[in-house]
C-alpha cells in the first residue's frame, strides 16, 4: 500500500503577480524550487492564507535571486498581489518509506520571498 505525503512545502510566500493571460501555472523563483526540491512541471498545491483559496497547479521555474511568485492563467483570479501563499508538492511512498521520509521545508524572508 502506499501513501500520499507532503513532499515539499515552501512557506509564507508573497504573491509578486497574477498573470491572467497565460497558458497556466505557476512562476517559482528557480532558488526557490530547487530548495523546495521542486521539479519544472510538477503538481504544486497553492494555500492563498489571505482569502483561504485553495488550488492546484504545475509549477515553472522563473529568474532566480528575484523572488517571482506567480500565478499565471485561471488561477490569477484565485490571488491578489501580495497575498501570503503556502506553496505544497506531495508524493506517493509505501508506508515504511514515509515513516522516515523528510520533507523539503523552505522558510524564505516573508518581505522578499528571497532564501534567508
Amino acid at each position: 500500500m502506499q501513501i500520499q505525503v507532503v513532499k515539499s512545502k515552501i512557506h509564507r510566500v508573497k504573491c509578486t503577480g497574477a498573470e491572467l493571460n497565460y497558458i497556466g501555472s505557476i512562476t517559482i523563483d528557480e532558488d526557490l524550487m530547487e530548495a523546495a526540491n521542486m521539479i519544472q512541471g510538477e503538481k504544486v498545491q497553492i494555500v492563498n492564507n489571505n482569502n483561504g483559496e485553495r488550488l492546484e497547479t504545475y509549477c515553472i521555474p522563473g529568474p532566480r535571486n528575484t523572488g517571482e511568485i506567480t500565478l499565471n492563467g485561471a488561477a490569477a483570479r484565485k490571488v491578489a498581489v501580495g497575498d501570503i501563499l503556502i506553496l505544497i508538492t506531495y508524493a506517493f511512498m509505501d508506508i515504511e518509506e514515509a515513516k522516515v521520509f523528510k520533507p523539503a521545508l523552505v522558510f524564505p524572508d516573508e518581505t522578499t520571498n528571497l532564501l534567508k
